[in-house]
């Protein structure tokens, strides 16, 4: 059931996502949509949303996933992006089937858990966290960033803090106990340190043991920005893009002028400077290519689908372009 839920989840994300940028497109088919991810916050660590995947799965899962990653981040000093993300992956793994991973990959490429962790951030800068710490906890109120301390302030804990609904407590059998609110980011040795303590105490039935993510703030981040791009009449009438003439091609084929005319705008386009993705965000490529071959006349689908696997590298920018009711739909 709670497998139902997350694969629901996602794919009614996605049809919202695509619905988005559909209703954003103008009428007029000469004009191409581009999609850009842009948010408003810096980037989130694919560790935490990956936890916040398992969380739709259950309590349970989550911690589990936690005990397993508890210090994995160091890793991410010595290894590249993409051997992290996958020890990522070979850690949830050990929780998930293979669709479930499947649905793990989309969910990263969507970014679909980075609000979530955005919304702990936000809530972690109410409290606020005390000066250069890594990892913090508020116990009634109080805050320190010292595991020392937290036996004194556990003595003066009142009044009980408010919890949220989609806050995560440590499996416990009594939830009337002191409350120890932990804002850490999973798998830095701070958080470990963090976690054998509170998680021994909560095992104990001492406290109430709350996670909150929390990541000490830095200067990267991402974006995501749809928006309408209008070929003006002046690039369309460029004549020469990219090498192609196509004053001269639109006289020689003037019955494929609208084609010609087609292909010279998604040339343009095509030039201008995009952001690059890290591999994982080309990973539902397949998909996209799948897509193009289905909507090929049946014809030319089985020739299409040789094309596109035998030249797959040189033929993979051009897969992103995308066609819908004759809307001009390319991802980047």
């Amino acid at each position: 059931m709670a497998r139902a839920r997350v694969s629901e989840g996602l794919f009614l994300r996605s049809v919202a996502l695509w619905l988005a940028l559909l209703g954003a497109s103008p009428a007029a088919a000469s004009k191409a949509v581009t999609a850009h991810l842009t948010a408003k916050w810096p980037e989130t660590p694919l560790l935490l949303e990956a936890s916040e995947f398992m969380a739709e799965e259950s309590n349970e899962r989550f911690w589990q996933f936690v005990e397993t990653v508890r210090e994995l981040a160091v890793y991410k000093q010595t290894e590249s992006d993409y051997s992290y993300y996958n020890l990522i992956l070979k850690k949830a793994g050990q929780f998930l089937d293979n669709i479930h991973i499947n649905l793990l990959k989309f969910a990263f490429s969507l970014r679909a858990y980075s609000p979530t962790i955005q919304m702990c951030q936000q809530v972690a800068a109410a409290e606020p966290p005390p000066d250069e710490c890594g990892a913090f906890v508020v116990v009634h109120g109080k805050h320190t960033c010292k595991i020392s301390e937290i036996k004194k302030l556990l003595n003066k804990a009142v009044p009980r803090p408010y919890l949220f609904e989609r806050d995560h407590k440590f499996p416990t059998g009594n939830e009337n106990l002191p409350v120890i609110i932990l804002y850490a980011e999973i798998g830095t040795r701070e958080f470990a340190e963090f976690h054998r303590v509170l998680s021994k105490k909560s095992k104990n039935g001492k406290i109430l043991y709350v996670l909150r993510h929390y990541i000490k703030p830095t200067n990267t981040g991402f974006s995501f920005h749809a928006a309408v791009s209008d070929t003006t009449a002046e690039e369309t009438d460029a004549d020469e893009v990219q090498g192609f003439l196509f004053g001269k091609l639109k006289e020689i084929y003037s019955d494929l002028r609208d084609n010609l005319t087609v292909f010279q705008k998604y040339l343009i386009e095509s030039s201008k400077a995009m952001v690059p993705l890290k591999v994982w965000e080309l990973q539902d490529l397949s998909f996209q290519a799948a897509s193009q071959i289905m909507s090929t006349p049946v014809y030319d689908a089985i020739k299409l689908m040789k094309d596109i696997s035998q030249n797959f590298p040189i033929k993979a920018r051009y897969v992103k372009l995308y066609w819908c009711d004759y809307k001009q739909v390319s991802f980047h």
